[in-house]
């Protein structure tokens, strides 16, 4: 009852879904795949963010440029503060409240680079962008701004959380710019070469020791290390692939069901009708009524006797009145001698008057006129 499974059809069908269930439970598997990779990097970032604060700051030039293993490490570099170049980075949330951050830029000189890079730039100066705590408030209120404390004056040593620069995808950022002057929307080298005067890092510090009412900021986890929705977005992903899986396997299965019962009836000798072939019609059917029901053609119309008249002027079809015709023969098989009266005919046709002429009834429709016998001529 099998045996159409070996048809060619069947052959090319049962291969195209071996080879769609491969290709969709292996991309279901690296999606997943990523998603578990994003979950231990989430992992693995918590652990080094702890173990970071409690390392030992190492030297900016040997942490550049800024990896996911270096984000989020103890650095510490020397300089001078710019305090004339300081910035406000607005909408900036903390412990669910929407506040700022305080960016002053440490200028530093270029040996804090690493490699070649410190050898070329020896003698330039360069700053670092330094987020020296954060306040409540709206950036644009000066009650708030007031609260600002002064940077420190002279030459100092910093020690921060080493972050990459910012980009349109991090969470907080203005990146559409129309901010006030004395403000910045993205901590990034690109926004700052334009505002200063001087080289910057391609990175930034957050800094763990804070004056006046600054609050420090905390490390932010290194981009495509946390459960952002990318990796929710791998873990969907994996659902649909599978969910094709198992639609594959349900259109198999219709269709081989489907051929399995014709291939039974076929062999109990149940043979499906042809749909080209058009099904007997019943006796009595539509088709039959049809045919008996056309008319036939009409015979010729008997002439109308000239000396007959109706009310009406007009001829009169012959009638097939049995008692007509019976009347009609009557007068035919009996010529009585002259003055005998015919027998009126049962179509109630009027006679002629007594000595004339019997006429024929004009199929019991003609009448004559009121108690008159006589025909007229015209």
């Amino acid at each position: 009852m099998y045996r159409f499974l070996l048809t060619p059809r069947w052959w090319a069908l049962n291969i195209f879904t071996v080879l769609s269930i491969v290709v969709c439970v292996v991309l279901g598997s690296w999606q997943l795949s990523r998603f578990e990779a994003r979950v231990d990097s989430h992992k693995k970032q918590q652990n080094r963010a702890s173990d970071a604060q409690e390392a030992e700051a190492a030297p900016l030039r040997k942490l550049l440029p800024v990896t996911k293993e270096t984000s989020g490490r103890l650095a510490t570099v020397t300089g001078r503060y710019d305090a004339e170049h300081q910035l406000l980075v607005p909408d900036r949330r903390l412990d669910d409240r929407t506040g700022f951050y305080v960016l002053t830029l440490l200028r530093t000189d270029a040996g804090g680079g690493a490699g070649q890079d410190a050898a070329k730039g020896a003698g330039r100066e360069k700053a670092l962008p330094v987020v020296r705590g954060w306040l409540p408030g709206d950036a644009d209120d000066r009650a708030a701004t007031a609260k600002v404390p002064a940077p420190p004056s002279g030459e100092v040593t910093v020690t921060g959380a080493l972050q990459a620069s910012e980009n349109r995808g991090t969470d907080g950022v203005r990146a559409e710019g129309g901010l006030p002057e004395g403000q910045l929307g993205m901590i990034s080298a690109a926004s700052l070469i334009n505002v200063v005067p001087y080289d910057v890092y391609d990175a930034w510090v957050t800094s763990s020791k804070t004056t006046g009412a600054l609050r420090p900021v905390p490390p932010a986890a290194a981009e495509g290390t946390g459960l952002d929705l990318k990796a929710f977005q791998n873990l969907g992903y994996t659902g649909e692939w599978f969910v094709f899986v198992g639609f594959v396997l349900f259109m198999w299965f219709r269709l081989f069901r489907r051929d399995a019962e014709a291939a039974r009836d076929l062999a109990l000798g149940i043979v499906p009708a042809d749909a080209g072939t058009p099904a007997p019609t019943a006796a009595g059917s539509s088709d039959d009524e049809g045919a008996d029901a056309t008319p036939a053609a009409p015979g010729p119309r008997k002439p109308a006797d000239s000396g007959a008249g109706s009310v009406s002027g007009a001829d009169s079809a012959p009638s097939e009145d049995p008692a007509a015709s019976g009347a009609d023969s009557a007068l035919e098989a009996d010529p009585a001698a002259p003055g005998a009266q015919p027998e009126p005919a049962a179509s109630g046709a009027d006679t002629a008057p007594s000595g004339a002429k019997p006429e024929p009834a004009a199929s019991g429709k003609a009448s004559a006129t009121s108690g008159a016998g006589a025909t007229t001529s015209e």
